[in-house]
């Protein structure tokens, strides 16, 4: 095992977020997984600790992105129930 282990913990953690996250994915849970597994996997020969981090904070600006369309579509939804113009 090449990477250190808190750098593996660290990927783990964001894997498993990124997981979490997909159970609202509009085009459904398994299309999500399977696309974020082969986006890890192709980032599995990644063995310098500067590539790793670097792939950790892309993971996370991807993240927040998600986050950020899940709330755009909750206040879209309430906005359209709600408004009263």
């Amino acid at each position: 095992m090449a990477t250190t282990p808190p750098l593996r913990h660290q990927v783990i953690r964001i894997y498993k977020e990124l997981l979490f996250l997909g159970r609202d994915y509009p085009l459904g849970y398994d299309y999500y997984r399977t696309r974020l597994h082969k986006a890890f996997a192709s980032q599995r020969q990644l063995t310098n600790d500067e590539d790793i981090k670097k792939g950790i904070a892309r993971a996370e600006f991807v993240k927040k992105e998600i986050e950020a369309l899940y709330y755009l579509k909750r206040y879209r939804t309430l906005r359209q129930r709600y408004d009263v113009t």
